[in-house]
């Protein structure tokens, strides 16, 4: 199909502003129990086995900066996207994240859930033995 031709002289204020498409986005609407991955741009369920706020791609385990101190609280102002930096142990034997915001640098540790994809979880839990200054730096700032 032929694209649709402006005129050089109209400006972005003269066109028609888009619609708000509350629809898709509040209650019931078929983005409501999801959000879409601001890294491989996957469409993530929220419920999530084995943790009760999922905040992370299963896929990819890219992260935004949305929680300030309570998992689930969504009450940063930050907005970032964090990436996964590497992996620990709690003493109890879960498994957990470590995520830093490329915006503010604040790091948080998470839960893995238990649909994430094993083989990047592998290569996450492997990282340190590739860059020993990374899980240096990230041990020290913890």
């Amino acid at each position: 199909m032929p694209r649709r031709k402006h005129s050089r002289g109209r400006d972005r204020a003269a066109r028609r502003p888009q619609r708000h498409k509350d629809v898709l986005h509040g209650h019931g609407g078929h983005r409501a129990d999801d959000f879409r991955c601001v890294d491989c741009r996957l469409d993530v369920s929220l419920d999530a086995p084995g943790t009760a706020h999922r905040n992370h791609c299963p896929n990819c385990l890219a992260s935004l900066h949305v929680d300030r101190r309570i998992p689930g609280d969504r009450d940063s102002d930050c907005r970032g996207r964090m990436e996964a930096l590497c992996m620990f142990t709690r003493p109890d034997g879960e498994w957990m994240v470590v995520h830093q915001c490329l915006t503010c640098g604040e790091l948080s540790a998470n839960r893995i859930a238990g649909d994430d994809n094993p083989l990047v979880l592998v290569r996450l839990a492997l990282k340190p033995l590739q860059d020993t200054a990374m899980a240096s730096r990230t041990m020290l700032a913890l």
